[in-house]
This record gives structure tokens, C-alpha cells and sequence, in this order.
């Protein structure tokens, strides 16, 4: 993938984010797809694999945060295969509690897929909504 077409995915993977649309994400995703969330038991979070699991995980986002947006993107383009997005997440839980957090997903790439999403957020506590 050449560097004009990282740049493209990279906004086009934040932008199917803010649409909300599962079948619009996963379509950027390959099917051995991995996904390592920013938090989880593990040292690298908690890690989804496969199309199946990364499907799930991103529908469990969507379902625990309905309002959820990721603003203020800027992307980069490292190499060939692999980018960086960051942004500022917001949303609000089921609780009522707001989310603001600034994070960043590193992207790596094969062919026109993306093969992992390496997320990242700062760990900042829910505020009363």
C-alpha cells in the first residue's frame, strides 16, 4: 500500500468509527485480523483474534458507549504497512457516566487491510454525565 492510500485507510478507520456502522469497520479489517484493546488483564489488554472476536469486541464498544465519537483525528503514515491515529474519544456509558479521553490506535497494514489495531487511551476516570 502506498503511503497516499495508508492515509486514506487511516481516516477512512476513524470515520467508519464515528458512523457507527459494524459492516463499514470490519470491511477495513482482514480476516486474521487482531485487535489489542486499551485495557485488559494482559500486558498488551486485552487482545481479540480473528474476524469473529474483533467483530464482537468493536460491537461491545458501540453497545457500551451509543453516543461514542472520535474527534479531533490526526493521522500519520510511518511506513508502508503501518499507521498511527490518534484522538479524543467521547461518549457516555450506560450509567450516565462520560467518558473524555485522549488515545491513539497503531494500524498495521497487508494489502488493503488493516492486520492490527494496537489501541491505546489514557486512563482517566469517568465523570458524572
Amino acid at each position: 500500500m502506498n503511503s497516499d492510500d495508508l492515509a486514506r485507510l487511516l481516516v477512512e478507520h476513524t470515520e467508519a468509527w464515528n458512523s457507527h456502522d459494524l459492516d463499514r469497520l470490519m470491511s477495513l479489517f482482514a480476516d486474521d485480523c487482531v485487535f489489542d484493546a486499551s485495557g485488559g488483564p494482559e500486558v498488551h489488554g486485552a487482545r481479540f483474534e480473528g474476524r469473529d472476536a474483533v467483530r464482537a469486541a468493536f460491537a461491545g464498544v458501540f453497545e457500551s458507549m451509543p453516543d461514542s465519537n472520535w474527534g479531533g483525528a490526526v493521522h500519520s503514515v510511518v511506513s508502508e504497512d503501518y499507521g498511527v491515529s490518534e484522538w479524543r474519544l467521547a461518549g457516555t456509558l450506560s450509567d450516565g457516566h462520560r467518558v473524555d479521553v485522549l488515545g491513539c490506535d497503531f494500524l498495521t497494514v497487508r494489502g488493503d487491510k488493516i492486520v492490527r489495531k494496537n489501541s491505546f487511551r489514557k486512563q482517566r476516570p469517568p465523570t458524572a454525565g
